[in-house]
């Protein structure tokens, strides 16, 4: 049964709208004012109050101010006379539903009142089948039923409906950005936007006014004012790629704006308040950068809320044939052939990879192999193999294509240190990298060596 508080202080109209209400089928309570009003809210639930406009102490339009900033979603329908009508559009400006005109007839309450539960019926069947499409998409992009991933999936739908920060590592080509638009999709938040930047893609001078925005003039070629990513994604999810990447004077500044929802653009003191989720990902051992001093702990334990563990592809081999179907399918589309499937001995070479480049490299390789294969309706290890990988003898049949990218890459580095004589700021610029890249990209090759020593 719908419960209605009535508020009124003129008694005779409150007794009769309470014994209408009443006779008409629904739970009703009623308050002299204001204040008594809120008292009672305090105590009970409602779904609909009916208060007078014009009351002693406190007007309609500052009840239902106070009492709608208490208790999210109480429908208000304010009763006003002749001379107030301006006021009462204001309140519906303030978000009441409606307002009824004094003298009014009983039918014409009675109408309103059930105009008001048909809208509110109607407002909570979208919302629910808003969050079962929400559950139905939310992993559509996402494969998997192993035991890793379905952690990952139950971690996903525990934390989606809630608004705290969530950090997920994972090696690169993972899927982490994947399971952060997951997590967007899932939440109440999932019809706001969803914006992502990569930490490392920003140059530093310009990290400020990209996050925050800055004002016209606040520095050369600003030539009018911009939002920064947190004022456009207002109401919705920030990704922040590769947190590992921020610079160290920016680390500071943005924990006071995950501590104090308030950005400050570049050029102004005028705090902003917002309203944003979110998300940070890395592929670096933060708990290591920390211990060197290159990342603030603080900050790493306000965006380390929620840790989600993006496993590896080569911890959950048993994805591979499903990871395959859902590329075939997607690529076959892309380039319309109809007729492909992978042969049987491909697959059992695939599902026994390392993986290095994880899920991106297999998506990869698996276009590339479509593509190689032409017309042929099956796809065989032939079509793995292009002139530019790297075999080792000993291992003809495996697919390393990822593996000898990054061997390339390390060879690209050594040789950029030894003609820069171990200068590390000029060996970026020879890469084209920031030095910090190029620190982490050292760190990681020593971390491999050492595993390889420990193992032997």
């Amino acid at each position: 049964m719908k419960k209605i508080l009535v508020v009124d202080d003129d008694m005779n109209l409150r007794t009769i709208l309470s014994e209408t209400l009443s006779t008409a089928g629904f739970n009703v309570m009623d308050a002299k004012d204001g204040k008594s009003g809120l008292e009672v809210l305090s105590e009970q639930e409602f779904d609909l109050v009916i208060t007078d406009l014009m009351m002693p102490g406190m007007t309609g339009v500052e009840f239902m101010t106070i009492a709608r900033d208490l208790y999210k979603g109480l429908g208000f329908l304010i009763i006003t006379g002749y001379g107030t009508v301006e006021i009462a559009v204001d309140a519906l400006q303030k978000g009441a539903f409606d307002f009824v005109t004094k003298p009014f007839s009983i039918t014409q309450l009675e109408s309103r009142v059930n105009r008001y539960f048909e809208y509110s019926d109607l407002k909570s069947e979208v919302k629910v089948l808003k969050q079962k499409l929400s559950e139905d998409k939310k992993y559509t992009h996402l494969v998997g039923t192993s035991p890793e991933m379905l952690t990952v999936f139950n971690q996903i739908s525990m934390v989606a409906r809630s608004d705290a920060s969530v950090f997920i590592q994972g090696e690169s080509g993972t899927g982490k950005e994947l399971i952060a638009q997951a997590i967007h999709d899932g939440s109440d938040r999932s019809d706001q936007p969803f914006l992502k930047i990569n930490c490392s893609a920003i140059p530093e001078s310009l990290f400020e006014s990209t996050l925050f925005g800055h004002e016209k003039g606040s520095f050369t070629n600003a030539i009018k004012m911009h939002k920064g990513l947190f004022e456009e994604a207002d109401g919705g999810t920030l990704l922040l790629d590769e947190i590992s990447e921020i610079p160290s004077n920016m680390q500071a500044k943005l924990l006071r704006v995950l501590q104090n929802h308030t950005i400050t653009r570049v050029g102004n003191t005028q705090e902003i308040e917002i309203d944003v989720r979110v998300i940070a990902t890395s592929n670096q051992n933060l708990d290591e950068m920390i211990r060197e001093g290159l990342f603030r702990a603080d900050l790493y334990y306000r965006l380390n809320v929620i840790p989600i563990e993006v496993p590896a592809l080569r911890l959950r081999n048993s994805d591979i044939p499903l990871l395959v179907d859902h590329f075939l399918a997607k690529f076959k589309l892309k380039y319309h052939f109809e007729h492909k499937e992978i042969a049987v001995e491909t697959l059992k070479t695939l599902t026994m990879e390392d993986w290095p480049g994880n899920v991106r490299q297999l998506e990869n390789l698996i276009e590339r192999a479509i593509l190689y294969s032409g017309d042929e309706t099956k796809i065989e290890k032939k079509h793995f193999s292009m002139e530019s990988e790297v075999r080792t003898a000993n291992d003809a049949g495996s697919i390393k294509t990822v593996t000898s990218l990054a061997e390339m890459e390390k060879q690209m580095i050594h040789n950029a240190l030894k003609r820069t004589s171990n200068n590390r700021t000029q060996a970026a610029d020879l890469l084209g990298i920031s030095v910090r890249t190029l620190r982490n990209k050292l760190h990681q090759y020593n971390e491999m060596n050492e595993d390889m020593l420990r193992q032997e």
